[in-house]
């Protein structure tokens, strides 16, 4: 079984991905890079061109994605993506954010199934690359899945990645497995299951459950117990020096300590459940606004015991 690593935005990004590959190697089968959203000027900004290095230079598979409701805009930056060596890009249909429903991308554009079609249509006749879609089970209600396969089907997918919850789930609602089984019976595309999955228990009891399916994807659960995959598994030594790798990286990339840590905190929430006895580290990390106090914080949530595995509480 494939296991992607998945994207998401503001942890994943080019930094993360290099040196999760570097400390923690094998595993993961392909990690899918935080949204792009093309625009009119045809042009990538500085981020833009450095969150997308040249394909050759990386050293391991990596999937670009996309979100945007213009075919133009997907078809050029589709252009601009085959340049740079990559061989896939991914269509982001399941974003739930309300910045971005409310312009109609990411899952919003799953509340018009008629002008998705036309969308799916024009990219689909003239896209440069194989294309993967990711995506919700529905808008409003996981019931409109089947209708969404059916307009699926009629394109020639390289994968299709199946979040089984609703946009109005967001990531804490239920997971609606029946729409994950209409998927693998019915799409013609192979299928890849994304959510939930945050230890190598919850990998096992899928496998188990659904040997047919030939990949998951891993977010909040590979941020949380980076070394899940590897063999012996996360360990303190280890952890220790990717997340201090990170916060020198990010030192220079953000140009000073506010953002770098800003950048890092996020993770934190993720890692810190991780440790035995962390909440009031945890705490302490959170309010501090000095790199200093930081490292010293950090630091001590290094000493703590790691639990047996992720216990999420997000």
């Amino acid at each position: 079984m494939d296991i992607y690593f998945a994207p998401l935005e503001g942890l994943t990004d080019s930094v993360y991905r290099r040196l999760h590959h570097q400390y923690f190697p094998g595993g993961v089968s392909c990690y899918f890079t935080p949204f792009f959203s093309p625009t009119i000027h045809r042009a990538l900004t500085a981020r833009e061109e450095r969150e997308l290095p040249l394909a050759q230079d990386l050293g391991f598979p990596v999937v670009p994605q996309l979100l945007t409701k213009n075919a133009e805009d997907f078809l050029w930056m589709t252009q601009v993506i085959r340049d740079r060596g990559y061989s896939q890009v991914n269509l982001n249909l399941g974003c739930p954010s309300g910045t971005v429903v409310s312009k109609g991308k990411g899952s919003g554009m799953l509340s018009d199934p008629a002008q998705l079609d036309r969308f799916l249509e024009q990219i689909f006749s003239q896209a440069c690359l194989p294309i993967s879609v990711k995506t919700r089970s529905g808008f409003r209600s996981c019931e409109e899945f089947a209708s969404l396969l059916e307009i699926f089907n009629r394109y020639p997918l390289a994968e299709l990645i199946l979040h089984p919850r609703s946009r109005k789930d967001f990531y804490t609602g239920p997971i609606h497995m029946d729409s994950f089984r209409l998927a693998l019976e019915n799409s013609r595309a192979p299928v890849c299951y994304n959510g939930n999955l945050c230890s190598l228990e919850d990998l096992r009891a899928f496998r188990e459950a659904f040997p047919q399916c030939g990949a998951v994807m891993l977010g909040r659960g590979l941020i949380g117990d980076p070394g899940m995959l590897t063999p012996g598994g996360t360990d303190r030594k280890t952890l220790e020096a990717f997340c201090n790798a990170l916060l020198e990286e990010y030192l220079i990339c953000f140009g000073g300590s506010r953002n770098a840590m800003f950048r890092l905190k996020e993770n934190w929430r993720y890692l810190l459940c991780r440790f035995e006895n962390a909440e009031k580290l945890g705490k302490q990390l959170r309010k501090t606004t000095d790199l200093s106090e930081y490292r010293r914080i950090t630091a001590q949530i290094f000493t703590l015991p790691l639990k047996p595995q992720l216990t999420p509480d997000w």
